[in-house]
């Protein structure tokens, strides 16, 4: 018995169309997410600007080797760097995640979409600054111009185009993440960066539809790094720099793609060979609802304490107890935490935790700092003050269980919470009310009361690294939304040069 093998080339796959034309249909029509993303980049960069206080941090910026930066490259935001866009897309986006302070999205599969700005911005500066000088960006040695006809020609882009590429990339990045979950199969979801950031920065460039969907097809075709780096007991220090490294792919790919380079129209559904079947146990990837605005306007902000997001109202319960908990360490029995099935199955750590990395995806480590101290910052994941003896010794005590209530809640498109409740139990039988935080303050509910928080946090990275007087003009670009979308992307770059 033989079986033929069909050689036709099939149509591409409709997700790769749909991706496609979204990335090219231009603005989004959306008051309330462009309102958003203004923010959304104000807290990026500032979690980029934070994070060059950290050597571990900016050891891996600059060029790959010494002495290879370029005239009218993409520049590094708060330091001198000016690189070719595919490694400015890897410092930026090393920047924005190393804290774990940027913006969330959760759903059957979890992420960072802000994690694109740094395919997003390094593209956009590279070709503003081209654009302003009057010369044709160079791509692999020869001007893309001779590869692509449409490329970009017109004068500088402006932020406007910026905003929408964030809209653009959060959207397709948080769609895709509602019910396919990568994690389940062990794969992590900077995969989603790597897809959004490619359809988003070909377009920026001026790819044809053709072009993007070929981009798109390579970024499928790369499969995904493994979860490993996240987990116990192998956490690291690469969960830091896992989206650079995904917006740099990403960058490399649409250049790429602009060359003329063939794409792979079923990358995903190819009997055995695709990407369903190589990675996803032979399950559809699926769009779960049209492309919008909705994760944009959805999106959660990380606000108050840089911690991984699961754990965001167990550190906020965490805090409203302190007072009453702060003088009685050494009489506490046990702390009960009550949280949902993600966070279990994420955070929920005992044993030994072994560098900040371990520390900020640590449940009951995180809950244990806002109890004894009150807050909490980078600064508690480091190994001086983790050394501190109360927080293991606390972390002994705890016990973590989920309410069934809180995971329905948890994947609820009308809901989204992150619930989680604190407890603590003292030894003479004695007991702290029991607080129950459903939505932290960075929410789509709380945004009343988070957006004032988030200029706030803003306002003080940026008066931390360039002082009171240019934080104050930084914020006040940012309060202005025309004049934030009406400047052009290599000036609004300079404002941030160091």
């Amino acid at each position: 018995m033989s079986s033929v093998i069909s050689n036709v080339r099939p149509d591409p796959d409709p997700l790769l169309v749909a991706l496609a034309d979204y990335a090219l249909q231009g603005p989004v029509g959306s008051e309330e997410a462009y309102d958003t993303a203004r923010w959304c980049l104000a807290d990026t960069l500032a979690c980029g600007i934070l994070a060059l206080s950290y050597p571990a941090c900016t050891r891996l910026l600059g060029p790959c080797v010494d002495g290879t930066s370029i005239r009218l490259g993409a520049r590094v935001p708060g330091t001198g760097h000016e690189l070719d866009p595919v490694q400015g897309a890897f410092n930026l986006g090393a920047l924005v995640r190393w804290l774990d302070f940027n913006d969330t999205w959760l759903a059957a599969e979890w992420g960072h979409p802000s994690d694109n700005l740094g395919a997003i911005l390094a593209v956009a500066d590279w070709l503003s600054r081209h654009q302003a000088a009057g010369v044709t960006p160079m791509a692999f040695q020869t001007p893309l111009a001779a590869y692509a006809p449409g490329v970009r020609q017109a004068g500088p882009l402006t932020m406007q185009a910026v905003l929408t590429a964030m809209i653009q990339a959060h959207e397709i990045q948080g769609v895709l993440a509602l019910e396919n979950s990568f994690n389940r199969v062990g794969l992590d979801h900077v995969l989603l960066v790597r897809v959004a950031s490619t359809a988003v920065t070909t377009a920026l460039l001026g790819g044809t539809r053709e072009q993007v969907i070929n981009a798109v097809s390579h970024a499928w075709l790369d499969g995904s790094a493994l979860r490993t780096y996240r987990h116990a007991p192998n956490t690291g220090s690469r969960k830091s720099w896992a989206a650079g490294d995904a917006t740099s792919r990403a960058v490399r790919l649409a250049l790429l793609a602009l060359t003329g380079e063939m794409g792979y129209p079923s990358a995903l559904t190819a009997k055995t060979w695709g990407f369903q079947d190589v990675s996803f146990r032979g399950r559809p990837v699926q769009l779960a609802r049209p492309l919008g605005s909705y994760v944009m306007e959805q999106v959660l902000f990380k606000i108050s304490f840089p911690a991984e997001f699961h754990a965001q109202t167990a550190v906020e319960c965490a805090l409203r107890l302190h007072p009453q908990v702060r003088e009685r360490l050494g009489q506490i029995e046990r702390v009960e935490l009550t949280t949902h099935e993600s966070a279990i199955r994420i955070i929920d750590k005992t044993g030994p935790l072994h560098n900040p990395a371990d520390r900020d995806h640590c449940l009951q480590y995180m809950t244990a700092i806002g109890l004894i101290f009150g807050e909490l910052t980078a600064e508690h994941y480091e190994d001086r003050l983790a050394a501190d003896p109360r927080i293991d010794a606390l972390r002994t005590r705890m016990v973590v269980r989920e309410d069934p209530q809180y995971s329905r809640d948890y994947l609820d498109p009308q809901k989204r919470s992150i619930a989680n409740a604190v407890q603590v139990f003292f030894q003479d039988g004695t007991a702290t009310e029991r607080v129950v935080v459903e939505y932290p303050v960075g929410h789509r509910r709380r945004r009343a009361e988070g957006i004032p928080l988030l200029q706030a946090k803003a306002r003080a990275a940026f008066a931390g690294h360039f002082g009171p007087e240019r934080a104050d003009a930084l914020m006040r670009l940012f309060a202005d939304r025309s004049a934030l979308a009406a400047l052009p992307v290599h000036e609004f770059c300079a404002r941030f040069g160091r």
